[in-house]
């Protein structure tokens, strides 16, 4: 069966011209009973009204359409542009420029959303990065205005007051360089100094590291049963021992009194290994799962700001991961626990 749905500009002229034209030689013919009479009717019609009707089209229609082109493109045309305009565009069917306008529609709705995305991102970003630095700098000055006010002539509180003030002077640092180092790793700055090193020796040095903090609550650590065997890992030996101490110190940190945090080592194919720490501490809900690696983000219960740290620790570690070329991820269920992992290539 005959469909117009496709027809190019031309196509559609000359089957409306056809349309006007046949019925007019026809009636011709049943007036003279003449072939010749009929026949030229029939041209003389057909031209003049595939003429009358490409310019129609062109001039009405398709220059309209040619100025939604210019405008979803949002660009003053080029050479091979109003090329396209002139030759190529008018042979498009109403149907293929409809698709070309319905797919700009759907990229524009999702460039609107990324931007409301990020727009909001950006908003909660700058609230929890002024709440995480004006509460170390309100501490400093009230410490300073108390010493200030006379404070100062006691030893035992200015000695205090000082050791505070310290503590909170350490933390601005912190936060200061944990957001340059992000920047620098989102800037692709950051320099990957990747060689081969076996990934249960930097475990075992973090659990090392950590060994006293794990001791005040008396938590485990330890390596999976069957996940002892060296396995060579190639990444940026230091950058991946960070990450190692952020998510066991996170482990301890929010773990069960008399609890463990087991590291798991598995060959996940030729190329890649993937590495698991979990822990049997509080959890954390589902809903706070997407957002935990986002820069300060913390859960109103498990990850309370009074558990210290700069809320930038899981958010470094992902982007790390990714420097590598790697993902993380994570399963976590309130009071059951959480584990915590990512890949590395291994060559």
């Amino acid at each position: 069966m005959f469909k117009t749905k496709n027809l190019s500009p031309g196509n559609l002229s000359v089957f409306t011209a056809l349309c006007i034209a046949v019925p007019v030689g026809i009636g011709f013919y049943f007036i003279s009973f003449q072939w010749l009479d009929a026949l030229i009717a029939f041209a003389v019609i057909l031209l003049f009204s595939f003429l009358l009707i490409r310019f129609v089209l062109n001039e009405f229609i398709y220059r309209k359409i040619k100025v939604i082109y210019k405008y979803i493109y949002q660009t003053k045309a080029t050479k091979r542009e109003e090329v396209y305009y002139k030759y190529i565009l008018p042979a498009k069917s109403i149907e293929d420029v409809n698709e070309d306008v319905e797919r700009w529609a759907e990229q524009q709705i999702a460039v609107i959303d990324d931007l409301k995305n990020n727009e909001r991102y950006r908003r909660e970003f700058l609230q929890n990065l002024s709440h995480e630095i004006k509460t170390p700098i309100f501490a400093i000055q009230g410490y300073i205005d108390t010493l200030l006010s006379g404070a100062l002539e006691n030893p035992n509180i200015s000695k205090k007051f000082l050791e505070n003030t310290s503590r909170n002077v350490t933390r601005m640092v912190d936060l200061v360089n944990d957001l340059d180092e992000i920047t620098r790793l989102e800037s692709g700055e950051q320099t990957m100094h990747k060689k081969k090193f076996v990934i249960q020796e930097v475990i075992r040095e973090v659990f090392e590291t950590l060994s006293e903090k794990a001791k005040l609550k008396n938590i485990h650590c330890s390596i999976k049963k069957g996940c002892e065997q060296s396995v060579e890992v190639f990444a940026d030996k230091e950058k991946i021992s960070r990450v190692l101490i952020n998510l066991v110190d996170n482990a301890i940190k929010y773990g069960r009194h008399d609890g463990h945090v087991t590291a798991g080592i598995y060959n996940t194919d030729e190329k890649h290994v993937l590495i698991e720490m979990s822990d049997n501490g509080i959890g954390i809900a589902e809903e706070h799962l997407p957002r935990i690696f986002e820069r300060f983000y913390r859960t109103d219960v498990g990850r309370s700001r009074n558990t210290g740290g700069t809320g930038l620790g899981l958010s470094i570690c992902k982007h790390i991961i990714e420097a590598h070329g790697q993902s993380m991820h994570v399963r976590s269920k309130p009071d059951i626990g959480t584990t915590i992992g990512f890949t590395l290539p291994r060559q």
